[in-house]
């Protein structure tokens, strides 16, 4: 989000933006008013304009067709999503045959299968895995999207090992942090709660996840875009409301939410921390090496 503010600050609009930046209508539709444009493919962005690539990341395919249209790319591929991207190369250099968990036609999952096409299989469930045959002596790897179920990958996870003892695994989880965190939230959320209200959009991975992970867990759960999305019939007979969030949802759409419930007479508001976040990415190179150029030619001024 970040990234296409500060390219519309430096550059001025258009900004094309391949794919949505975010899973959040919300934040997709703010920057839509400053001036991005959000394309499907890259192809559809006017030679020699600038596009950003967005959080999920894309397969080297999409690189070489921007550099063909001379397009001026900024990756702002998340980190955790390029960690994958690299064990996905890595393993595949190597001469394994890659499981990659995830789900089919998501973004994500999109790019990172472009990385080594030939060598990675996609496995959505564990009845998938039983599916999976592979000659004797093929040597196997795993890989998973980020924005998973923590419990039903793990599950998936187990299974891969049994049928297949000697397959490699990343040397550290590929879920991203505030996935894991969030679903460790909502558990203890929904213990607490008869209703669990996830603020996200439906195409957001993670904010679906968040609402199995609660419904699981006992409580009944709803994703909505924002407050006015709250159905009246959802409250009947509710005494404790709980409320969290996707990743990529603004935090002023929880406020909202709050808000929502203040005006009908909540007042026993409380916050459930269970982990405290510390982690912070850098902005792209090419944003950070524009930036560090200006600030040169100003103090040279």
């Amino acid at each position: 989000m970040q990234t296409v503010e500060k390219a519309l600050e430096m550059y001025g609009a258009p900004v094309y933006v391949r794919k949505e930046i975010v899973h959040n209508k919300h934040v997709v539709a703010q920057l839509a008013e400053r001036g991005a444009v959000f394309v499907d493919q890259e192809t559809e962005v006017p030679e020699g304009e600038i596009v950003v690539f967005s959080a999920h990341g894309v397969a080297p395919s999409v690189h070489r067709n921007a550099e063909a249209r001379r397009l001026r790319t900024i990756d702002a591929t998340c980190p955790l999503v390029t960690k994958v991207h690299v064990e996905a190369r890595k393993f595949a250099e190597q001469g394994y045959t890659i499981i990659l968990i995830g789900h089919a036609g998501h973004e994500e999952v999109e790019g990172t299968m472009g990385e080594a096409p030939d060598s990675i299989v996609l496995v959505e469930t564990v009845e998938d895995v039983e599916a999976l045959d592979f000659p004797e002596g093929t040597p196997l790897a795993f890989i998973t999207q980020t924005t998973l179920s923590v419990d039903e990958t793990a599950g998936i996870i187990a299974r891969l090992r049994e049928r297949f003892p000697g397959i490699r695994s990343p040397k550290s989880d590929d879920i991203c942090y505030a996935t894991t965190n969030r679903q460790i939230a909502v558990k203890q959320l929904a213990r607490e709660c008869e209703l669990v209200l996830v603020i996200g959009s439906k195409n957001s991975s993670n904010s679906n996840r968040l609402v199995e992970v609660a419904r699981e867990h006992g409580a009944e759960s709803h994703l909505i875009d924002n407050a006015s999305q709250v159905q009246e019939e959802w409250l009947a007979g509710v005494e404790t409301v709980g409320i969290t969030s996707g990743a990529s949802a603004p935090e002023e759409l929880v406020s909202e939410l709050v808000e929502f419930f203040r005006a009908r007479g909540a007042d026993d508001i409380s916050e459930l921390r269970t982990v405290e976040e510390d982690v912070r990415f850098m902005l792209p190179k090419e944003i950070r090496t524009e930036l560090a150029a200006r600030a040169e030619r100003a103090a040279d001024a």
